[in-house]
């Protein structure tokens, strides 16, 4: 039997495999969330964002992640499987999570603007829909947010044109 504190390490060393992934989306000018699903200790799929570079709006990390999935099994239904994602699922992923019937997803940032598992849209336990899925947050949260948040002011800092030019002779 595990302890808490082993249990929560292995989400952490598994939560890593998702951080690779989104530091992969971050460099390609994605977005960066990574995923990552495992069944009894392995590694069946990892994927990041991909929606720029696919011209895809579905291509989240997350969907990616269970189709890679679904193969690896050979089946649609991924019971006995933990998704990681580095950030919280959307609605449309949310929705896929619940579909392909996943057990249990581990994420180190909520959204509480647009979550669609737990924060803003409770898609995850959803008592209208056919099956739910546990979730636990906060795994390597302090990292999958300063990813995040370094991504985003990057990207801001590169579309600033600078301050105005003083308007004056010393224009012309």
């Amino acid at each position: 039997m595990t302890s808490m504190s082993e249990e929560l390490d292995i989400h952490a060393l598994r939560m890593r495999t998702a951080l690779r992934q989104a530091v992969r989306a971050a460099d390609a000018g994605e977005v960066p969330v990574g995923a990552a699903i495992f069944k009894d200790g392995h590694l069946l799929a990892q994927a990041h964002n991909q929606t720029e570079t696919l011209k895809d709006p579905t291509a989240h990390a997350e969907m990616i992640a269970i189709t890679q999935a679904a193969a690896a099994v050979g089946d649609w239904r991924l019971d006995g499987t933990v998704l990681y994602v580095t950030k919280e699922p959307c609605v449309m992923c949310a929705g896929a999570i619940v579909l392909a019937r996943i057990p249990l997803v581990v994420w180190g940032v909520s959204d509480p603007l647009r979550g669609g598992a737990a924060s803003r849209f409770q898609i995850l336990q959803s008592e209208t829909l056919n099956h739910r899925t546990d979730y636990l947050t906060g795994v390597l949260e302090a990292e999958c947010a300063a990813l995040l948040k370094d991504f985003f002011k990057a990207r801001r800092e590169a579309s600033d044109p600078g301050p105005a030019p003083a308007s004056g002779a010393a224009d012309v």
